[in-house]
């Protein structure tokens, strides 16, 4: 599935993050969890500040999305976004479109190094000789073209290549990921851009001034149904809302660390994560505009006055 288009215009290059690796395995536990979603409009809290490494940027962040408990709940009872299938795809179905050339070429070196242990898929995905090929587009390989002619990872069996359907030896989930985990990498490294991204939503809009100068502002929120465009309504079921999903132990700026900081890169990610802590240090999460697919909290009881 592709990303609805936002702008063509891209913020400069920020210096590469490298991040200690954290643990991200794939869950291995399923619940079952109610299908039931928030409603798309809420008020939300934003926050803008100029960008510390490029003068001409200014980031605008959706403090509600970023301090929410949201967190994947892949193999613990996602419904997935088609029917049926959310405990073997999640959200893997419709495969990954590749953000440019160079995203597909990152994605085909990183699965050469990916085994018939790792992958399920790796015949269908590999050579006669065992090499990772990107195919013709329209067989073999790990790659195909959709209705539209866009390179996109290839479908097999229902689903993305590289998913692992339940009950296979090396893990279910993404092989990709699991790659990752393995070598010690961060799973952004190998993955798509549009899945290690998901559901971080970047997006790029030139803002001109009274004074007539202008900034990029680079909005960094939630990716909601209406992300992926008129077809994001379609979805049989869409995480981000759910209330079944914002049970993390962690907010989403702290356990999307990784994913944020090379977004944004690791100065303006610092300046967010300052935000968010004030922001839930003064219970701003909770009183005002908190994700309503947040657990509700109980509300401390007022302190004793002091004996005289």
């Amino acid at each position: 599935m592709a990303p609805a288009e936002t702008s063509k215009k891209k913020a400069k290059a920020k210096p590469k993050a490298s991040p200690a690796p954290v643990d991200l395995a794939m869950p291995t536990l399923r619940r079952e969890i109610p299908r039931d979603e928030v409603p798309l409009d809420f008020p939300r809290a934003w926050v803008e500040f100029a960008d510390p490494a490029d003068e001409e940027q200014v980031f605008r962040c959706d403090l509600t999305w970023l301090t929410s408990r949201w967190s994947c709940v892949f193999g613990q009872g996602c419904h997935g976004i088609r029917e049926g299938r959310g405990e073997s795809d999640g959200c893997c179905t419709l495969g990954a479109h590749y953000s440019d050339e160079d995203d597909e070429k990152r994605v085909l070196g990183h699965a050469a190094r990916l085994t018939p242990e790792l992958w399920e898929n790796f015949a269908e995905g590999t050579d006669a000789k065992g090499r990772i090929t990107s195919g013709d587009g329209t067989s073999g390989g790990i790659t195909m073209l959709d209705e539209d002619g866009d390179r996109q990872t290839r479908r097999v069996g229902g689903a993305c290549i590289f998913v692992n359907s339940p009950g296979f030896a090396g893990g279910a989930g993404c092989a990709l990921h699991a790659l990752a985990l393995k070598e010690g990498r961060e799973p952004l490294e190998t993955k798509p851009d549009v899945c290690w991204q998901l559901p971080i939503r970047r997006t790029y809009d030139w803002i001109d001034r009274p004074d007539d100068s202008r900034y990029l502002q680079v909005s960094i929120g939630e990716y909601d149904r209406r992300g992926w465009g008129p077809g994001g309504h379609d979805l049989h079921w869409w995480c981000t809302g759910a209330p079944a999903a914002h049970q993390g132990a962690e907010p989403v700026y702290v356990s999307y660390r990784p994913e944020l900081t090379e977004l944004m890169g690791r100065a303006a990610y610092d300046v967010l994560a300052g935000l968010c802590e004030e922001r839930i240090a003064t219970k701003g999460d909770r009183r005002v505009a908190p994700h309503p697919a947040d657990p509700v909290r109980k509300a401390e009881p007022a302190k004793k006055p002091k004996a005289k």
